[in-house]
């Protein structure tokens, strides 16, 4: 049995919202993946829950005129691994989030608790960087869209206030159009265990000057929150395709994050991983890897 004090459930948006404001040290709960986890280990004993799940608001995949790519909140990771709009234009996040646990944890995560719990470690969160994803969220009060590079502000925190609820993620057009992305997870257990070191690479080129127009790398478990490392996207930007723009990569990437020592790996392992497996992403997106052409 898993001690809750109390759960409430909402059918709708707005009635999260109101619960929240009025049980402001309830948590809320859609796939239930992360939370009950907490609930079971003692660190979430005789919490208060929100139930979020029935609300059909904050579920599946949506492409609008605009180009821009609504994912709800709610939304499974197998739903996105499967689902048409993401495998045609956005294909990178599917591929992140087919990397997420096993199949039972796909089927019932969401990709709005992936990004809320802030966990440096999730596996949807680089390749949202890497696309410079929006967030709306619903306050009951109009809301407001966020970056996802300003949501994250330190280990586990995140900019969500007392009855605040992420509804959806909003990819725009421009950020993914002519665009290629790769995503590398290191683990010791591949899907089965959390990523010892992620990085996801997008990139634009110019085929006819075969040359590097345009860059992001972000990594997780490189730094407290998922980090751009945005002075090797400026460096390498322009350079001709080839092994010295790899190499460079390589050599600026070790230079720019600053993982840290845990029981998983040294600073100085995750340090040599990061550069290569940046290197390796890269040359995905320029030679042949997986994303949007």
């Amino acid at each position: 049995m898993f001690d809750i004090e109390k759960y409430y459930h909402a059918g709708t948006i707005r009635e999260a919202v109101l619960l929240l404001k009025e049980h402001p040290d309830a948590r809320l709960i859609c796939g239930g993946t992360d939370v009950l986890i907490k609930i079971r280990e003692g660190k979430l004993s005789g919490a208060s829950l929100v139930g979020i799940s029935s609300i059909k608001e904050i579920k599946g995949v949506q492409k609008m005129d605009s180009g821009d790519i609504f994912i709800g909140a709610g939304t499974t990771f197998s739903h996105i691994e499967k689902d048409p709009v993401i495998r045609e234009n956005i294909p990178v996040l599917g591929e992140a989030v087919a990397q997420v646990g096993g199949p039972q944890i796909r089927n019932m995560g969401t990709i709005g608790g992936n990004i809320c719990n802030g966990a440096v470690s999730a596996d949807s969160v680089p390749a949202l960087f890497c696309m410079n994803a929006m967030l709306r969220i619903a306050d009951g009060t109009g809301g407001r869209m966020v970056p996802i590079h300003y949501f994250y502000q330190g280990p586990g925190r995140v900019d969500l206030h007392p009855g605040d609820l992420l509804t959806h993620i909003v990819i725009p057009g421009k950020e993914y159009d002519g665009y290629r992305g790769h995503y590398i997870k290191y683990s010791m257990r591949e899907a089965m265990d959390i990523a010892t070191l992620s990085c996801c690479v997008y990139s634009r080129t110019d085929s006819r000057k075969k040359v590097l127009e345009d860059v992001r790398i972000t990594f997780g478990v490189a730094a407290p929150v998922p980090f751009r490392c945005t002075r090797t996207e400026e460096a390498l930007k322009g350079m001709e395709i080839g092994g010295e723009l790899y190499e460079k990569a390589e050599t600026l990437v070790r230079e720019e994050i600053d993982p840290r020592n845990s029981w998983r790996a040294s600073r100085e392992f995750r340090l040599q991983i990061g550069g290569e497996i940046a290197k390796r992403a890269l040359r995905r997106t320029i030679e042949g890897g997986a994303g949007h052409e």
